[in-house]
């Protein structure tokens, strides 16, 4: 990012300014992760983040993650484990998933729950999420 607005969240400029709408607003207090993103490597709800404080930086949103084969066993996994619904939380749940899975190749559910803590699912339930998660990891299809 080069440039932002004062007074402009990260989350704001990615879907208004960038078009980036993967990244989704929910409860804009970064208690649900429908907003996460990689900020220099590093998962962030963006709608915590100032978008003047991202500038410069290397952000990437969950549009950013598309040619990641990480990213794609996630999803992969998602829709066979039937962990998608509405699919509102899903790009910050590939978002995290994809974080854990290129830091540890064979979480434990420990692991997994907790990588997944701060993003929330209101239709799905956590445990197809979870599932998912372990299949991606095993490069189930």
């Amino acid at each position: 990012m080069t440039h932002a607005a004062p007074g402009s969240s990260l989350l704001e400029v990615l879907r208004e300014q960038a078009g980036l709408t993967g990244t989704k607003g929910a409860c804009e207090e970064g208690e649900c992760g429908s907003c996460s993103v990689l900020v220099d490597g590093e998962l962030t709800c963006s709608c915590l983040v100032m978008a003047a404080a991202a500038v410069g930086r290397s952000i990437v949103t969950v549009e950013g993650l598309a040619d990641d084969p990480v990213t794609a066993r996630v999803q992969e996994a998602l829709v066979v484990a039937g962990a998608v619904q509405c699919g509102f939380c899903t790009p910050g749940f590939v978002v995290a998933a994809t974080d854990l899975l290129r830091r540890e190749a064979a979480p434990t559910t420990t692991d997994v729950q907790e990588a997944l803590a701060g993003n929330l699912c209101r239709c799905t339930g956590y445990g197809r999420i979870v599932e998912a998660v372990h299949m991606a990891s095993r490069g189930e299809r």
